[in-house]
């Protein structure tokens, strides 16, 4: 069952426009029993992820970086939080395309 809080504002709240793509605030769960986009934190403003992968030597944040290539189909890297469950991810590519590619994602 999913929590009202996590459907209710749209992706582009947790995300801003930079030069040469889109940047993403997202919340991180490592050691989930599924990958995948949960939904958006409207107090946090932020995308909440899911991913299978433990927080050690960078391999949550490499299945974070791959979940988002696979949903919009561009380079991603964590720019920000690398030791942090809250991150900032770069999505390098065309702006509104990336924004489309996340709605449909979640």
């Amino acid at each position: 069952m999913s929590d009202d809080r996590y459907i209710i504002m749209d992706v582009s709240e947790a995300t801003r426009a930079v030069d040469g793509g889109l940047e993403v605030d997202v919340s991180v769960s490592p050691r989930s029993d599924r990958s995948g986009a949960e939904g958006v934190d409207e107090w946090r403003k932020r995308l909440i992820v899911r991913v299978k992968a433990p927080p050690l030597d960078g391999r949550a944040n490499k299945e974070v970086e791959e979940l988002f290539k696979k949903v919009t189909g561009c380079r991603s890297e964590i720019i920000r939080g690398q030791t942090s469950r809250q991150k900032t991810v770069l999505v390098i590519g065309d702006r509104e395309a990336i924004l489309e590619s996340l709605r449909k994602g979640l």
